[in-house]
């Protein structure tokens, strides 16, 4: 991104706080949660709010926000691309940017869970809530909940979650949840586990939250420890899915592959990626989301 921009932005930001509002008041709302293709293709951007910064190799990958928001412009203006997965600041920068129009809006909630902390699996919700997504006229929350056995933090997180589903079912947006069931490796290093028995655990509990479910959709890793597994993670629940990205893979291709059999099965409605394709290995980003959004 040029300085210019950048420079336009912190501008704004000085002297004109109140156009971020009016950005959100005047963007233009998409007509349905699905793109043309029928899917959702989501692009997630909401890592920096929790220090997590690496994508492959590089470690401090996301943590230019002109670089970010670049990757960002691009991926989002790619045919099929209806979404987009972030905190405030980059929301708001995106608003500022007019690339918002027509796109679905994901508002990040909890991201009080910084990675590597001790305090890791205490998710509280420190971003959007329900009534700061509605009034920017967003059209879903995301929640992310980790489910440690050992860890009795994990409970107020279940509660804080629970109550984010109420309120955003009450405002008739969409609360989408990504559920894991997590543990502490030997170096304490906080892990989630991606077995088929576990996805299927984190799956049915997620489906729980709330006095109703009636806009809870969620946001699910994909399992290859059982050739049939994901048939068995989806068949949990009758609830709307989205497959997650995670980390950037050493054979995209295959990550690739994988999205495309999960696709066909009938509660997997598309895809919430966001360094696979924010930073692919050969830095091409109109090409990682194009071939992402072929598989849609």
């Amino acid at each position: 991104m040029s300085a210019d921009h950048v420079r336009t932005i912190v501008e704004t930001r000085i002297h004109r706080p109140e156009a971020i509002a009016a950005a959100a008041a005047a963007r233009k709302r998409p007509a349905s949660l699905l793109g043309p293709t029928g899917k959702l293709m989501v692009i997630a951007a909401d890592h920096p709010a929790r220090g997590a910064l690496r994508a492959g190799p590089d470690p401090l990958a996301m943590a230019d926000r002109g670089e970010l928001l670049d990757r960002l412009v691009v991926a989002l203006s790619r045919p099929g691309v209806n979404g987009v997965l972030a905190t405030a600041d980059v929301l708001e920068d995106l608003l500022l940017l007019g690339a918002l129009d027509d796109k679905v809006v994901v508002g990040s909630m909890n991201r009080g869970g910084l990675a590597g902390t001790v305090f890791e699996i205490d998710d509280r919700f420190t971003g959007y809530d329900a009534g700061g997504i509605d009034a920017m006229g967003f059209e879903m929350g995301k929640m992310l909940l980790r489910i440690d056995p050992a860890d009795p933090a994990t409970a107020p997180t279940l509660q804080a979650c629970g109550h984010a589903v109420d309120d955003l079912a009450e405002r008739r947006r969409i609360a989408l949840i990504e559920p894991f069931i997590s543990y502490r490796d030997d170096d304490g290093r906080l892990r989630n586990d991606l077995s088929t028995e576990a996805v299927i655990r984190s799956v049915t509990v997620a489906a729980g939250l709330g006095n109703t479910s009636a806009y809870t959709w969620l946001k699910l890793p994909v399992v290859d420890d059982d050739p049939a597994g994901m048939e068995r993670v989806l068949a949990a629940s009758t609830l709307p899915a989205v497959l997650l990205g995670g980390e950037v893979p050493d054979d995209p291709d295959a990550a690739f592959r994988q999205w495309e059999k999960v696709l066909r099965l009938p509660t997997a409605l598309g895809l919430v990626v966001g360094r696979t394709l924010l930073y692919p290995p050969d830095g091409d980003v109109a090409a990682a989301v194009d071939t992402a959004v072929s598989l849609l």
